[in-house]
């Protein structure tokens, strides 16, 4: 039984766009395990406060890495 567990700093991804990773995840994941599976894939989004996530000890807020997105690369 897989376990996917999704962190995101709280207030970037809206419900839909949650919905549609759980649903892309868990048929990615259907597709390399089989679909006898899929009942017990599971696909967990967990949102961590703004703020409460840092890398390389600079915390990030979902202000953050709304402006990250809007950078073109």
């Amino acid at each position: 039984m897989p376990l996917v567990d999704i962190q995101l700093i709280e207030g970037v991804f809206d419900d839909s766009q949650k919905q549609q990773m759980i649903a892309e995840v868990t048929e990615a994941m259907v597709r390399i395990e089989g679909e006898a599976l899929r009942s017990v894939t599971w696909v967990r989004v967990q949102e961590i406060a703004s703020g409460a996530w840092a890398i390389g000890g600079t915390p990030m807020t979902a202000a953050d890495v709304r402006a990250t997105r809007a950078t073109p690369a």
